[in-house]
């Protein structure tokens, strides 16, 4: 997958490519250059991607490990999710 996004990173066709599933009347001169980013994501013994949180922790600890979607990190769902569990893991609610 990084290889991948390296490649389209560098073939403007292949970036443009990708994006028309999204907006199908995309042009390759409808694009701008600028820099790509690194995302971190968790990885299952076995090397393949976890497309989903990760919560783990115990009665005093909270830890999202995985949070694979930066628009899903502003989820209200997800906020509440983390809120409602580190309450019931912190006895404060």
């Amino acid at each position: 997958m990084g290889l991948q996004e390296l490649y389209r990173d560098v073939v403007v066709r292949a970036y443009v490519d990708a994006l028309r599933r999204f907006v199908p009347e995309l042009r390759p001169e409808d694009t701008l250059p600028g820099p790509s980013g690194i995302q971190a994501q968790a990885l299952t013994e076995q090397g393949t991607l976890i497309d989903d949180f990760v919560f783990e922790g115990s009665d005093r600890v909270l830890h999202v490990r995985n949070a694979p979607s930066p628009a899903a990190t502003a989820s209200l769902a997800i906020g509440a999710y983390i809120a409602d569990d580190a309450a019931r893991r912190f006895s404060i609610a």
